[in-house]
């Protein structure tokens, strides 16, 4: 069953929003739908990601959770002091590399959110043997610290999590 029927809900789900988006019953949109809510998923059957292993350290995760809140309420008040300072304050962004250890893909996944959704920060490239991160930041004081931060504060963690 599984072999032909590869994702059983999604297909519900597809039929459900297909004959919902029709809005209507007719024996042609049930097999239209039908035909859709089978053939998409199984043409994409091996395109599904990696299965997540089981979290490690559920404390720790609930920690660095409150560590990135904190942080991303600090780097909105960062941002804003450069946004509304003077032309001098914005002089100071641009790009650097940031050396990774981690080597988990959920892990550098997490890593992209969090670096991606810190205001004043972006993840731009990850090198192919996934040892370099290319970062953009809107104010680059110190690359050092940068590279401690993102290292001390989000990648240890995200290790002992996820490796």
């Amino acid at each position: 069953m599984k072999r032909w029927l590869p994702f059983p809900i999604i297909s519900a789900l597809l039929l459900i929003m297909w004959l919902l988006l029709n809005e209507t019953l007719a024996l042609g949109h049930w097999l239209l739908g039908g035909l859709l809510a089978w053939g998409v998923p199984y043409a994409t059957r091996r395109m599904q990601p990696l299965r997540a292993k089981k979290v490690r350290r559920p404390l720790m995760a609930a920690r660095l959770v409150g560590v990135v809140l904190v942080d991303i309420c600090k780097s909105c008040y960062q941002v804003s002091k450069v946004i509304l300072g003077g032309a001098h304050r914005r002089r100071n962004s641009g790009f650097m590399m940031v050396p990774l250890d981690i080597k988990a893909p959920h892990g550098l996944a997490v890593l992209a959110c969090i670096i991606t959704s810190t205001p004043g920060t972006a993840w731009v490239e990850l090198s192919a043997d996934r040892r370099w991160l290319m970062i953009h930041v809107l104010d680059i004081h110190d690359e050092q610290w940068w590279i401690d931060t993102i290292k001390g504060r989000y990648e240890t963690p995200l290790k002992a999590i996820f490796e």
